[in-house]
């Protein structure tokens, strides 16, 4: 089950709404999970960003369509339709550059598993292979090339501790409830389990709320 069920449980006319405008939405939401989550979530794999790229696409051919009439109604519409281009642009621009830093700080960690590199898109896996083959190539004129043959590796895991950073997922996030559900947290001194009720806010450990989340059961706020 995934956010536009949930939705649509809550609201049945989910669907009466424009797709430009659950676009919007989803795209606001998968910000701020983005955001607020401590590791990198999976790309968007319903045609999401295709589609906004389009209507950007559309919106930037009517400002320039409408660009230059002096009428008073047209330019009104035209301010209307900029603020909406840019509202459309900044939440691009940051839901990428967040997605972009998670990369930078563990590039070997999301290169080092099919199911963690398939949370990339195909840019970001480009761009993430690509920076970190410059890192390598760097570290070597600098200083690895010293090093024996058997130390020179960024990803070695030998005598069972890997070198590979990897994201902190016992950081503390923020969820909202979207439906009753049971919530199991581990405190510092016990663990708990409370029954929530849909429009709650809680505070937990990411490895605690991730199954919520990626049930369709909590957001992150």
């Amino acid at each position: 089950m995934d956010i536009d069920d949930i939705l649509r449980e809550v609201d049945p006319t989910f669907h009466a709404i424009p797709q430009e405008k659950r676009d919007l939405q989803e795209l606001t939401r998968a910000w701020i999970a983005e955001r607020c989550a401590p590791e990198l979530l999976p790309w968007p794999a319903n045609g999401l960003f295709e589609r906004i790229d389009d209507n950007i696409k559309r919106q930037i051919e009517k400002v320039e369509e409408m660009t230059g009439d002096m009428d008073p109604k047209t330019n009104f519409a035209l301010i209307v339709i900029q603020t909406e281009l840019e509202r459309y642009r900044y939440l691009v621009r940051s839901y990428l550059r967040a997605r972009i830093a998670k990369i930078d700080r563990h590039t070997l960690h999301y290169l080092s598993t099919d199911d963690l590199r398939s949370r990339l898109s195909e840019m970001e896996l480009a761009y993430a292979t690509h920076h970190q083959a410059l890192l390598h190539n760097h570290y070597l004129s600098s200083f690895l090339s010293s090093f024996p043959a058997n130390l020179q590796n960024l990803n070695d895991a030998s005598a069972g501790i890997s070198m590979i950073e990897t994201p902190d997922l016992e950081s503390a996030v923020f969820i909202r409830v979207l439906k009753n559900t049971l919530v199991q947290g581990r405190g510092v001194d016990t663990d708990d389990a409370v029954e929530s009720d849909e429009s709650d806010i809680m505070i937990l450990r990411w490895a605690d709320a991730k199954p919520l989340v990626e049930a369709g059961s909590a957001e992150l706020v």
